[in-house]
């Protein structure tokens, strides 16, 4: 089947320009998640204009903003040079934003392990990335809650806002009878005045615009100030009996720290002040220390924002251990505006249909003068009843070989970065389509590299016969099955690293490739790179075995991180050390046939697979050692090599230098930028596709490197060698 196509709301980060673009509309839901058809999307009037603002300024402005990006910038400039800094930097500003994080409509589709939702029921849904501005959106299920009979799309949509404002609520831990106040009576201060309301407080609101205290007041609150104008102090030691505020919610978004120094002045002592809104976190110490008091910033929408176990992967919180998680407080929510304690629809001020979101942007931007507060985008219903029928069936490879017509599945930053610029640079290649889980980046990545089209899945792109080679840039888990259904087809395959994950992945994907004439090269970019080619020409006609070192100075991923995560990216053995394994083998040219491995247990504080040294021996007498580690300094160069043998030594650091010592002199080649090597694989990828030649790394190195990076996580789980291949 072809993909319909759908449109979806867009910013350039680099220049801040406001699209409605046209994407692929997904094709089915993801595994735990469900395929949704937007009908309403609350635009967040300060967070995104926000976003938007940030978007719109200059390259030192944004540096000015982000401190901690410009760091990393300028850390990745002394290890791998200026120039593959400035190509991170641009890569990363090409990169479109999606916009929006709250809205309600239909599930389209249910996916595998997403339990307890069917087509048709209705829902509200969470999350920057997920719940966008877009005809139809894939969340994942903890991201999404059904919507009560009696509570209207409308309403609904506002459940990622409302569960903002409740969760800071719940930080300030309001009883009753508190006085309470929120500074910043936007979307989400207005629904806090009602939900602090509704917990028996009064409720003191502070704004800079005297429409929004007057809307407070009308919503429960029992006392109002305008900020600058009136005497805030006064008015809370009035509603307070002189005592000051029980607490202090600030939902108001400031360049400065002013919001903070406020509170501190209304609050009691031994109060607590939460902290919602995008504000410095300059605590005036005087006035927090003198009154003891006790401050917290809120994460969004609560306990398991920003844990992908949790979001992607749907691992939910015992109830006895966390009674309100995320999706526990948007029912809260819903539920609150079902029971009529919480009214969203007063705070309405605007509907656009979808089609004039880019006029609904210029009101929150202040492009069109007019006071507004919440701000709804209307779509209309596409008809569609789920996924159009079954996928296309693959059609063979239909002309002879010559010309590279290209699919790309995965268009996240490293093909968008790194394979696509090189693809584009090599002769005879043509980008046909380009395909995503999320539309949005496939789109970008098609307009960027000049693709025909835009699809929604790999099987879409098998029916086009003017397809006759495919990269494969996704999650590693994924690989396998989709490099052996694209072999199966006849078509040429690029994976990027790991091969497979496991021992059943691998031997599925080595079938498909005994099975196909189609060739299959695997990403492992460094064995064609100048400096690893020339090290090798350094040794060639040796007689005996290299002994080889390898220095990897990793960095640290978080423990969430997909990359991870023993079942989606394999670990890091798995999914990144099978990077310097294949060189190790390159330059020894032999397979490993033994590794030993060691790692730093869970007592030096570290997790043992981030920090391992490995020992592999090779089949021609070879010896190497690994050393992996997340424990350097990040402005350290990553990696460093050392190749001995018969008097000479070779030295290669961060891929800028290449020293070659031998009777006692040495050679000193240096580069402006580091070469890793990825320009030369797609080179010699496109030529064996062309030409049907040879595939330029043999099958039986890259199944011999994956046993090996098995072997190694056997090795250093059990505490001794473990032969390459062995069960």
């Amino acid at each position: 089947m072809l993909s319909l196509p759908m449109k979806q709301v867009a910013q350039s980060y680099k220049t801040g320009v406001l699209t409605l673009a046209d994407v692929a509309r997904p094709a089915r839901a993801p595994a735990g998640g469900i395929l949704v058809e937007t009908g309403v999307s609350l635009i967040s009037a300060g967070t995104e204009r926000a976003i938007v603002d940030l978007a719109r300024k200059s390259l030192v402005e944004k540096a000015r903003e982000r401190p901690d990006l410009v760091k990393k910038v300028i850390d990745r400039a002394r290890r791998e040079g200026v120039l593959a800094a400035l190509d991170a930097v641009r890569a990363k500003l090409d990169s479109p934003i999606p916009l929006g994080y709250s809205l309600a409509g239909r599930v389209a589709d249910v996916g595998k392990n997403a339990q307890g939702f069917a087509r048709g029921d209705r829902v509200a849904c969470a999350g920057a990335g997920y719940a966008n501005h877009a005809e139809v959106n894939a969340v994942p299920k903890n991201l999404a809650v059904h919507v009560p009979d009696g509570v209207s799309d409308e309403e609904a949509s506002f459940v990622t806002v409302g569960a903002i404002a409740l969760q800071g609520v719940r930080l300030a831990r309001p009883e009753l009878g508190d006085v309470v106040v929120v500074i910043g009576l936007g979307l989400i201060g207005q629904i806090a005045v009602q939900l602090l309301t509704a917990h028996g407080c009064d409720v003191i609101g502070i704004d800079i615009e005297r429409g929004k205290v007057e809307r407070a007041l009308a919503r429960g609150a029992v006392a109002g100030a305008v900020s600058g104008v009136d005497d805030a102090v006064e008015v809370v030691r009035a509603a307070s009996r002189g005592y000051g505020a029980d607490a202090v919610v600030i939902t108001a978004s400031s360049p400065t720290a002013e919001p903070l120094a406020l509170a501190g002045e209304l609050a009691r002592d031994r109060a607590r002040v939460s902290v919602v809104g995008l504000l410095p976190l300059e605590i005036p110490r005087k006035a927090y220390y003198e009154k003891e008091l006790e401050v917290v910033v809120s994460r969004s929408y609560g306990p398991g924002r920003y844990d992908a176990d949790y979001e992607e992967r749907g691992h939910d919180y015992p109830i006895g251990y966390v009674r309100w998680t995320e999706r526990r407080n948007l029912q809260a929510v819903l539920r609150a505006i079902a029971t009529k304690r919480l009214d969203v629809s007063g705070l309405v001020t605007h509907r656009f249909p979808f089609e004039r979101a880019l006029d609904a942007y210029a009101l929150i931007t202040g492009e069109r003068p007019e006071p507004h507060l919440g701000v709804l985008l209307t779509y209309e219903a596409s008809g569609a009843d789920g996924p159009s029928g079954a996928p296309a069936a693959p059609v063979p490879r239909a002309h002879a070989r010559g010309d590279v017509g290209l699919a790309v599945v995965g268009t996240g930053s490293f093909a968008t970065g790194v394979l696509l610029p090189a693809f584009e640079k090599t002769r005879g290649v043509r980008l046909v389509r380009t395909v995503s889980g999320r539309g949005l980046s496939a789109r970008h990545a098609a307009d960027k590299f000049g693709a025909e089209g835009v699809a929604a899945s790999l099987d879409e792109v098998l029916a086009l016969p003017e397809v006759s080679a495919v990269v494969i840039a996704t999650r590693h888990d994924t690989h396998a099955a989709l490099a052996a259904r694209a072999l199966a087809a006849g078509r040429d395959v690029f994976l990027e690293k790991p091969a497979a994950v496991d021992e059943e992945q691998l031997a599925m994907l080595g079938e498909a490739v005994r099975g196909s004439a189609a060739q299959l090269m695997v990403g492992y970019n460094r064995r064609f790179a100048p400096f690893a080619r020339a090290a090798r020409e350094a040794f060639a006609g040796r007689r005996a075995g290299l002994v080889m070192s390898a220095r990897i100075n990793a960095g640290r991923i978080p423990a969430g991180n997909w990359v991870v995560d023993a079942d989606e990216g394999g670990g890091r053995v798995v999914g990144e050390v099978c990077h310097f394994v294949d060189l190790l083998s390159y330059w020894a040219g032999a397979p490993p046939v033994r590794v030993s491995a060691h790692a730093i247990g869970p007592d030096g504080g570290w997790e043992r697979a981030d920090n391992l040294v490995v020992g592999l021996s090779f089949a021609d007498g070879s010896v190497a050692t690994l050393a992996y580690t997340a424990m350097g300094d990040p402005s350290v160069s990553k990696e460093r090599y050392e190749l001995l043998c018969e008097g000479k030594v070779a030295v290669i650091d961060s891929w800028r230098t290449l020293e070659v010592t031998a009777k006692g002199k040495t050679k000193t080649t240096r580069a402006l930028k580091a070469d890793k090597g990825h320009g030369e694989e797609v080179r010699a990828f496109a030529e064996a596709c062309r030409s049907g030649g040879a595939a330029p790394i043999p099958w039986e190195s890259i199944e011999a490197t994956t046993r090996a990076t098995f072997a190694i996580e056997r090795a250093w789980r059990d505490g001794e060698a473990v032969a390459v291949g062995s069960p």
